[in-house]
């Protein structure tokens, strides 16, 4: 009967040592997955380190995580991992919510938060495509401010002949860039 830790950071220039640190500071883990750099809305049994722990995990351990948005960002997702864990004889704690995710009052708790974190996801996304709309609205430029000449790139292309991939070289771009740059205007 192991404990295992799991922590999860979504980019690469997070750490995942402030959530070990917290698992720490109250449980003695035996073994260790990270996913480092491995979005939550990717599926819990789709990430590298998670998927391993799925195989390795067996009854009577006991998972640990700092917080149920660590399981996944999804709330089916997260409800089928728990499931398949339980199924399996895992014990799954979350440290912030404080509760033991494999009880049937833990479940219930499980259930209303996930819910409740993906609702608030969808109201973050909603507001943020009614900002964005309002900024259009408003005339003001939206992205990153353009660097590249596409008038030039087409223009060198041509006059060289030259690949999509010559032509990033050539101006240090991506080929993405160039295509766009020497699409035709409508």
């Amino acid at each position: 009967m192991a404990i295992i830790g799991y922590v999860r950071v979504s980019t690469g220039d997070q750490s995942v040592e402030a959530q070990r640190h917290s698992i720490e500071q109250k449980h003695k883990v035996d073994d260790w997955f990270a996913d480092e750099g491995v979005s939550g809305v990717v599926r819990a049994a789709d990430r590298p380190a998670f998927g391993e722990l799925l195989k390795y995990v067996r009854k009577g351990d006991t998972l640990i995580v700092g917080a149920i948005d660590r399981l996944g960002r999804d709330t089916l997702d997260v409800l089928a991992t728990v499931e398949e864990l339980q199924v399996s004889g895992v014990a799954i704690l979350s440290l912030r919510e404080g509760f033991d995710l494999s009880t049937p009052i833990g479940k219930a708790m499980l259930t209303m938060l996930a819910a409740v974190a993906e609702l608030e996801r969808s109201n973050i996304k909603a507001r943020q495509m009614a900002g964005i709309q309002r900024a259009k609205a408003e005339g003001k430029a939206l992205g990153r401010e353009k660097t590249i000449d596409d008038g030039s790139v087409a223009a060198w292309r041509k006059d060289n002949a030259a690949s999509i991939a010559a032509t990033a070289a050539q101006f240090r771009i991506s080929t993405a860039s160039v295509k766009r740059a020497c699409r035709p205007l409508a």
